[in-house]
């Protein structure tokens, strides 16, 4: 066996078993050790999360990445393209794309007796994924919407009925503005409620149908095309592939198709996405820097209390690289033990918060209404592995201060 590993060992079994004036120095640097790994370790799993369910929510209500007229602006009073079957097809056999959908969109207003609200009515068909709204579904149902038949049934959010006073099964009055104005009579078939106001506020879903009726169009028009991909990391790589098949298209009404992504239509909410990462760094250098100072002072500590030790350990031949080693092999053990209890305190509350949700959040802030957590084992492993690396590496330096020690000096020093 190696014997500084050996001497180390029997180090730390005499601190856990007898009293010493470093005793409360480790304790410190342990406590130190595991309060900034846990807390390092929870931001990670919670600004991941974070990320994640808004970034899901965005997706949710847009695809990752959109096809419409090039001509569009801003407003969702858009221009229309042509979405055939053959397009359609095309897309959709594109590698790494999951599903194409079409839609459109006509703002408008609801109007009830004593009050009224802007929305816009987005029409979807049969082909449109609805699970996203199936997941913040609240009461009734996801009504069954096509291209080929009106359907009075809609999807309202609990913020649009809340403020309008609205319920399950109320008929509502939808007004729109073209050349005159028109007017639909709707009924609330679902609620939803995402907590994401952005959107909670604005849309009612309804059938592909009437929308396109409304504005005016030809059957196979839509104000756009839906392309859901595999993988969200290549949503850059994905744009290109899809832009190679539609944006030098025109279509047979003369207008030119244009492919954004989900980042080009909410670039605020992204970059206010990315931000967070900049916080998620700040709190890992502030727990690695707390954690490697209590660190220190543990090992100053030790170092000046085993003296005598240190000066007899020279005196028997054992050079300061030896003696160094077997400090800082008694620093791992401690270090570890630091690091276990943090991963244990990590885990307890990231569990305890992922199934009981017992830390609020306010939605009209922060779009969610709990703490997400989101468990991803590579870059908790990676973090533990960084942290015990770099609090070693730390320790290095300070251990030089053996070589300062004469063993004729120390062996005498009480």
């Amino acid at each position: 066996m190696n014997y500084k590993f050996f001497l180390a060992r029997r180090i730390y079994a005499q601190g856990e078993n007898k009293r010493q004036v470093a005793k409360p120095a480790i304790r410190i640097a342990m406590i130190g050790m595991s309060l900034g790994l846990a807390i390092m370790l929870v931001s990670v799993c919670v600004v991941i999360g974070f990320k994640d369910e808004v970034r899901s929510k965005v997706i949710g209500f847009g695809s990752h990445l959109q096809i419409s007229n090039f001509r569009g602006t801003q407003s969702y009073e858009t221009y229309p393209i042509s979405a055939n079957d053959t397009l359609l097809h095309r897309l959709a056999d594109v590698p790494g794309v999951s599903h194409v959908q079409r839609f459109s969109t006509k703002p408008g207003i609801i109007k009830t007796d004593d009050s009224f609200q802007g929305m816009v009515l987005k029409g979807v068909a049969g082909e449109y994924q609805m699970d996203f709204y199936r997941r913040y579904l609240l009461e009734g149902e996801i009504p069954a919407f096509t291209d080929s038949a009106a359907s009075n049934q809609v999807l309202i959010s609990r913020l649009l009925a809340d403020k309008l006073r609205l319920k399950l099964g109320d008929a509502i009055y939808t007004y729109y503005i073209n050349d005159n104005v028109r007017a639909r009579r709707l009924k609330i078939a679902g609620i939803y409620e995402t907590n994401f106001s952005e959107y909670d506020k604005l849309f009612l879903i309804g059938d592909l149908y009437t929308v396109n009726r409304l504005n005016g169009w030809q059957p196979d028009q839509v104000s756009g095309i839906e392309v859901s991909i595999a993988d969200y990391d290549k949503l850059e790589d994905m744009r290109y592939d899809v832009g190679k098949v539609v944006d030098t298209l025109v279509d047979r009404y003369g207008n030119t198709y244009f492919t954004q992504t989900i980042r080009d239509l909410n670039p605020q909410l992204f970059a206010w996405l990315d931000v967070l990462d900049v916080n998620v760094w700040v709190i890992l250098v502030l727990m690695l820097g707390v954690a490697g100072f209590t660190m220190i002072s543990g090992l100053l500590i030790i170092i000046l209390e085993r003296t005598n030790m240190i000066g007899v350990l020279k005196a028997l031949g054992a050079n300061n690289r030896s003696i160094r080693e077997i400090f800082l092999y008694f620093s791992t053990f401690i270090i570890g033990k630091g690091m276990l209890w943090g991963n244990v305190i990590a885990l307890a509350f990231c569990l305890s918060q992922k199934y009981f949700r017992w830390i609020k959040l306010d939605p009209a802030n922060y779009y969610l209404d709990a703490v997400p957590i989101h468990f991803n084992v590579g870059l908790w492993l990676l973090l533990n592995v960084a942290t015990l690396i770099i609090s070693v590496a730390i320790l290095i330096g300070p251990s030089y201060l053996i070589s300062r020690i004469h063993p004729a000096k120390s062996i005498r020093f009480e």
